[in-house]
């Protein structure tokens, strides 16, 4: 059984409710959408429509305009299962446009139907439900992300970490995926290898008709091995066996199933400066470790091999904590990650609605010096009063200020007091 952990997300969906007349729910199977739809029905007294169901899913497409009169909101589960019943919500707005209206659910990437996007237009609020944070794992209200953005230095402290590397690891290889997290070591393993089999046999066949789908999961897996690095599909299509321009849509398949994700490359203002290119992140890091293939022992081993892998997995999971974060936070423009054609870099680039910038790099390591500060201290000089602060999240026990409006921080500082 999945343990009882409160969302921050479950507010966001309650706030959206209030002002907008369709709310989405879109994220990987299993991340707790329904529990969050059924949660809001039971606040409404209203039921769930579950198009996940065939005998409701058949009587759905058959009549979808009886089961989107209901009273307010109608809250339908899985809608891509019977993409008809979209159409039948913009007549039902056409009549009656107010907010509150209808909350649905969906494991494949909204905006990957291109259809129901036109359909709903103007009229939708779409929001992803991300895999449980470590905070609301722990039952604590994360809020370092906000601070960080709106009063950096107040984060500097004497408090030491209890968390160990081993610690880290384990974390990380855990991932945020529930029924993955309520799962030990080798029972995880089997699941999340179910997970994968049937998203990429069921889910990609009802989302596109793919040519060579026997090919996708080493596909994955190939991404998975590119995990918190500059994306080159060139690369990962040919130590497969496809072409590039396959390669891409079967990625783009990946993203839309959230198995996946891209961080675009930051730089509104200076593009000049800084390459184009995405970096690659598996969206749950136990789910990246798995198609890894490395377990926490072989993480733990001081070998160069594992030190290597660990520091990929590491950002991936670090910076998938902090977009969880920003997911429920406000004032935020816009997230990518920041490298220049002379290699400078950061992890995580956060663009504040005002303008300003705060910045976050990763390193799976305990001691930090100047040279792990560059790619901030570059961007810090290239923004100037527009760059609010930049971390070096690590592996370490103390926070410090290293430089000017650079900070070194333990990365259980994400999820602590």
């Amino acid at each position: 059984m999945t343990q009882r952990v409160d969302r921050r997300i479950a507010q966001i969906v309650r706030d959206r409710l209030a002002e907008e007349p369709v709310v989405a729910l879109q994220g990987p199977r299993t991340v707790g959408k329904s529990t969050l739809l059924a949660e809001a029905a039971g606040r409404h007294g209203v039921r769930v429509i579950d198009l996940d169901q065939p005998a409701m899913r058949d009587a759905v497409s058959a009549d979808p305009a009886t089961f989107v009169a209901g009273p307010s909101p109608v809250c339908i589960d899985e809608f891509h299962k019977a993409p008809v019943v979209l159409d039948a919500i913009k007549a039902e707005l056409n009549r009656q446009l107010s907010a509150g209206r209808f909350v649905i659910t969906g494991s494949t990437r909204f905006d990957a139907l291109p259809l129901a996007a036109q359909a709903l237009t103007g009229r939708i609020h779409i929001v992803d439900v991300l895999p449980f944070s470590q905070g609301e794992m722990a039952g604590f209200t994360e809020v370092f992300l906000e601070t960080a953005m709106s009063e950096p230095a107040s984060l500097v402290s004497s408090h030491r970490s209890p968390t160990t590397r081993f610690d880290y690891i384990a974390r990380t290889c855990m991932g945020g995926l529930p029924l993955a997290v309520a799962r030990s070591d080798e029972a995880r393993r089997r699941w999340f290898d179910d997970y994968v089999r049937v998203s990429l046999v069921r889910d990609v066949t009802e989302l596109a008709k793919v040519r060579q789908g026997a090919l996708l999961p080493a596909l994955l897996r190939r991404l998975a091995g590119q995990t918190a690095q500059v994306l080159n599909m060139a690369s990962a299509g040919r130590a497969v066996g496809l072409p590039a321009a396959t390669a891409e849509m079967y990625t783009k398949l990946l993203e839309d199933l959230f198995l996946v994700r891209r961080l675009e490359a930051w730089g509104r203002t200076l593009r000049a400066r800084a390459a184009a290119s995405p970096k690659v992140h598996v969206l749950d890091s136990g789910l990246a470790a798995r198609l890894m293939g490395v377990t926490p022992e072989r993480l733990g081993r001081p070998d160069p091999a594992a030190i290597t892998e660990f520091g990929h997995l590491f950002e991936t999971f670090v910076v998938g904590e902090l977009l969880k974060q920003a997911s429920w936070a406000s004032g935020i423009a816009s997230v990518g990650h920041w490298r220049t054609h002379d290699g400078q870099e950061v992890d995580l680039v956060i663009e504040h609605s005002d303008g300003a910038v705060t910045a976050f790099e990763v390193k799976a390591a305990a001691r930090v010096d100047h040279r792990d500060a560059r790619g901030l201290r570059a961007l810090r000089d290239i923004l100037g009063e527009a760059f609010n602060a930049g971390f070096v999240l690590n592996t370490g026990e103390v926070t410090y200020r290293l430089d000017d409006r650079i900070i070194v921080a333990p990365a259980d500082r994400l999820w602590s007091a």
